[in-house]
């Protein structure tokens, strides 16, 4: 199978299946001298982990890390980062009704019709496990990101279902198990899924992410600029169906004087663009949001077909999240890292040396 690998200069490739042994991730092309250590990246697996709460797949798995290779006395060393996460709660029992069919929105249909074979278990390699790679290699990218220019990565859950939620303290996202920066809200999160999961339904999410303190000039001008690599890395997280840069489908509504954002002396008026313009960066926060689509995986009876081509229901059954939304800021925010610090090596690689009179302008935030 291709495709396993995204990145240009900081390269992350992943393997595993969901109820395989293990999961395992190589970081290649991140810079030496970096103090690394395995509980810097196990504090972000543990924002990921399943069994957290009893709102998510009480799939009781420690994902722990192991580092294989490429730190050496607590540093990087330049080379290929590997390291290993083991499976130890997988239920292969539970997706035997399935082997022969095909579960309504996922992608059990298309890996059977393009190779001619599938690993049912838990959805194989199209399982959300994956994930924990991204998490993994987007701790390494967090850390280099803010020891050497200062950027923050941030994220939270910011619609689940119909509730909308407003930003309104960053400290309460880690307080709460949706990563949610409201903590008035979160009974009422909590009723709402206790609803769906009665009824065996599932919802879909919003989640934001914000990168702040990124400097001007990160990105290429035509391929490889900074907002389509961002939009391609979030579409390639499990579940995501849209994603917004800055003002995103609103702009459809604004009008010219209102969507463009206006500079002074003093920096800019509005941040529309998301932080970016023309595929660079503008100085401003790089502000993203990702639509998930609800949990394929539920109980309800759906139409569907096996692999004869004949009428079946499927009802699913297994421990799944009723909405995958839940666990996603930390996979969002790590693919936002991850896109962040292959831009920054990339600008280094060719622009180290540029420079201009004009003095850089504040930005205005998300």
């Amino acid at each position: 199978m291709s495709g396993n690998t995204f990145g240009l200069l900081y390269c992350v490739t992943s393997f595993g299946e969901s109820h395989g042994p293990s999961y395992g991730g190589v970081v290649d092309g991140c810079p030496p001298g970096l103090e690394l250590s395995e509980a810097d990246i196990q504090k972000e697996l543990d924002r990921r982990k399943p069994g957290t709460s009893r709102h998510v797949t009480q799939r009781r798995e420690s994902d722990s890390i192991e580092i294989l290779s490429g730190v050496f006395e607590g540093r990087t060393t330049g080379t290929s980062i590997g390291f290993l996460i083991r499976n130890e709660d997988a239920r292969s029992k539970d997706y035997a009704a399935i082997a022969q069919s095909f579960r309504p929105g996922h992608a059990d249909y298309t890996y059977w019709q393009k190779y001619g074979i599938r690993d049912h278990r838990g959805g194989g390699r199209a399982s959300a496990r994956e994930t924990m790679i991204r998490v993994a290699a987007g701790a390494i990218a967090k850390k280099w990101l803010r020891e050497k220019h200062g950027v923050e990565v941030r994220g939270y859950l910011s619609q689940m279902g119909p509730h909308r939620i407003e930003l309104k303290s960053w400290d309460a996202v880690r307080q709460n198990p949706f990563f949610v920066p409201d903590p008035e809200i979160v009974p009422r999160l909590e009723a709402y899924l206790d609803e769906l999961r009665g009824a065996g339904n599932s919802c879909g999410a919003k989640v934001t992410v914000i990168a702040s303190g990124v400097p001007v000039g990160w990105g290429e001008p035509v391929y490889g600029r900074l907002d389509a690599d961002i939009a391609g890395a979030m579409m390639g997280i499990n579940a995501v169906k849209g994603v917004e840069i800055g003002a995103g489908f609103a702009s459809v509504e604004q009008l010219g004087n209102q969507h463009g954002d206006e500079l002074t002396p003093d920096g800019f008026l509005s941040n529309n663009a998301g932080g970016v313009l023309g595929g660079i960066s503008t100085g401003q926060d790089v502000v993203v949001n990702i639509a998930l689509k609800p949990t394929s995986s539920i109980r309800i009876p759906r139409r569907s077909i096996n692999t004869l081509g004949e009428p079946v229901s499927v009802q699913t059954t297994g421990r799944h999240d009723p909405c995958v939304g839940i666990r996603a800021t930390p996979i969002a925010e790590a693919m936002l890292a991850c896109v962040l610090i292959d831009h920054a090596l990339r600008h280094r690689a060719q622009c180290a040396d540029a420079s201009t009179a004009t003095p850089k302008i504040a930005g205005r935030g998300g």
